[in-house]
């Protein structure tokens, strides 16, 4: 029976496959099977045979025929026995014409100009945008359920990952953080020293360590740490169809995965921050001494009358939105892995830039709203 769709149906006995093409292979139908060929050849492994069988194409183009030659290519491409059977004499004539022409313009997809360019990138950006819409919407229902049923709540996982993310990380962030310090005291410290304002290094160190710079390069190393992690472990998990596994048993992804790493980070990264405040201030206290010759007691005395407590607030109130947006990208991104261990490397890598760039955002428009109410 004739049919107006492009059909697709693959057997297989071991390392033996037999596909059975039929229907109409036009332009117009075959995109209804470039999944299911890219999937096919994704699976594929050097010791795998590969038969075409055409008997059944009852109508093609040469969009169609070119669509066969480029599997088959990618088949061989790919170190599989492939052989072409069942070609009638109107499709043959068509496959000697294509393959004597055919060239790397016909098999690879053609460049984009500039234009071009930023419009697929653009609606990129915007799928992309929308499916992280989606998951934080999945994310607000679990949490929601999650307070009405508190029993849900996995605090155990919960206790893994605030260990993984806050006493793993205790040793770069210390070193993180004092290098800070270092840096702002020897920077200031050549300037001060010009006007004779040596003492007001302390209020300098005090203010831009608490408030600004141990929040954000606290979020920014556990970005690359923690949220490079979470993307890695959910990536993996889909990888070996876990996840899958998890919705056959009834078990909601988001609940037991997703929920715990974010709610652990919540709490251990503003805990981060006030230990960076404590070594960042200590680095550049250390450096006053050497350069300036303020003693310890001094810096402190002046410390307290320098350092209000409202811009250690204010650094501290920003740890839960650094650490919201870099766990929730961290494990989206794990959930985009697709069904290859190249997309993990790919995922984890664009986790921590996003990551970075919205803490980064979300430090400025912390900055715009706090001047603005003058705080």
């Amino acid at each position: 029976m004739k049919t107006d769709q492009a059909t697709l149906e693959i057997k297989q006995d071991k390392n033996y496959f037999i596909l059975f093409c039929s229907g109409k292979w036009t332009i117009t139908t075959i995109p209804t099977i470039i999944k299911q060929l890219k999937i096919f050849t994704q699976n594929l492994h050097k010791n795998n045979t590969v038969y075409w069988n055409l008997e059944a194409m009852n109508e093609f183009d040469s969009a169609g025929m070119l669509m066969v030659l480029k599997y088959v290519d990618k088949c061989k491409d790919l170190g599989c026995e492939t052989t072409l059977s069942g070609l009638n004499k109107n499709q043959q004539m068509m496959h000697d014409l294509l393959r004597q022409n055919m060239t790397e313009a016909y098999l690879a997809p053609k460049k984009s100009n500039f234009l071009a360019h930023i419009g697929e990138k653009s609606v990129y950006f915007w799928k992309d945008f929308i499916a992280f819409l989606a998951f934080l919407g999945e994310s607000t229902m679990a949490l929601f359920y999650s307070f009405l049923h508190p029993s849900s709540i996995r605090f155990r996982a919960m206790v893994k990952h605030i260990d993984d993310s806050l006493v793993g990380a205790l040793g770069i962030i210390a070193l993180t953080a004092f290098l800070i310090g270092v840096v702002i005291a020897y920077q200031s410290a050549v300037q001060l020293e010009k006007f004779g304002a040596n003492i007001f290094i302390v209020d300098m160190i005090g203010i831009s360590v608490t408030r600004e710079l141990a929040p954000l390069i606290t979020a920014i190393v556990v970005a690359g740490r923690s949220g490079s992690s979470y993307t890695a472990q959910i990536g993996v998990m889909k990888l070996t169809e876990e996840i899958d596994a998890m919705k056959t048993m009834g078990f909601d992804p988001f609940r037991f995965l997703v929920l715990p790493r974010i709610f652990a980070l919540m709490i251990a990264l503003p805990l981060l921050i006030f230990f960076a405040d404590i070594v960042g201030i200590l680095g550049g206290m250390i450096i006053s001494k050497i350069q300036l010759n303020i003693s310890y007691s001094e810096f402190i005395s002046h410390l307290r009358s320098a350092l209000d407590v409202k811009h250690y607030w204010v650094g501290l109130i920003k740890g839960p939105f650094f650490a919201w947006l870099i766990a929730s990208v961290g494990c989206f991104r794990g959930f985009q892995v697709s069904r290859d261990t190249e997309s993990i490397g790919y995922y984890t890598t664009v986790s921590v830039v996003n990551a970075i760039f919205l803490v980064i955002a979300c430090d400025a428009l912390f900055s715009i709203i706090l001047t603005e109410l003058k705080i």
